[in-house]
């Protein structure tokens, strides 16, 4: 089955909607993340991120990069499905699956107004490259609330421990 998510655009239709916002003047925000089993502290993030500006695209790694930075269980969805999960939510405008190792290429792209990361990041902690990006294109880089105690591998931790469901 297809599953229709009129959210999921490829970089360069991101980057005509980018140019039409930025025509009318709204603000864009810009966050990543593999976003695998979509939890509390992802929904905080999100609407934290949101807050940020007037439009949020959110880049999430594709199934491959997942794989070589998670290991090979993970993701345990697909790139569609979690990007349809995150379609589904208000605070979410645009989605943009990310093929490459990091985000440079999709941040000179988008030029974002602000770069939206959760508070366990600092800007030490930012990729070099994706950093230099950033400031090239004049970004503001904000870091919103982390929750503590919400990840992805604590709640497949749960899950384990729950047993057969």
């Amino acid at each position: 089955m297809k599953l229709d998510n009129p959210k999921l655009l490829t970089l360069d239709e991101a980057v005509a909607l980018r140019a039409k916002w930025r025509a009318a003047g709204r603000k864009v925000v810009v966050t990543n993340g593999v976003f695998d089993l979509l939890h509390t502290g992802h929904l905080y993030s999100l609407q934290a991120a949101r807050a940020l500006g007037d439009v949020l695209v959110v880049a999430i790694n594709a199934d491959a990069s997942v794989r070589a930075i998670k290991g090979p269980t993970r993701p345990v969805q697909s790139e569609t499905e979690r990007a349809y999960a995150l379609g589904a939510l208000a605070s979410v405008d645009g989605i943009v699956v990310f093929r490459e190792p990091r985000l440079t290429a999709d941040i000179r792209a988008l030029r974002p107004d602000v770069y939206a990361k959760a508070g366990d990041y600092t800007l030490d902690k930012l990729n070099p490259e994706e950093r230099a990006a950033l400031e090239e294109a004049g970004t503001k880089i904000s870091f919103v609330p982390f929750l503590a105690g919400f990840s992805t591998t604590s709640l497949i931790a749960k899950i384990k421990a729950a047993g057969e469901v």
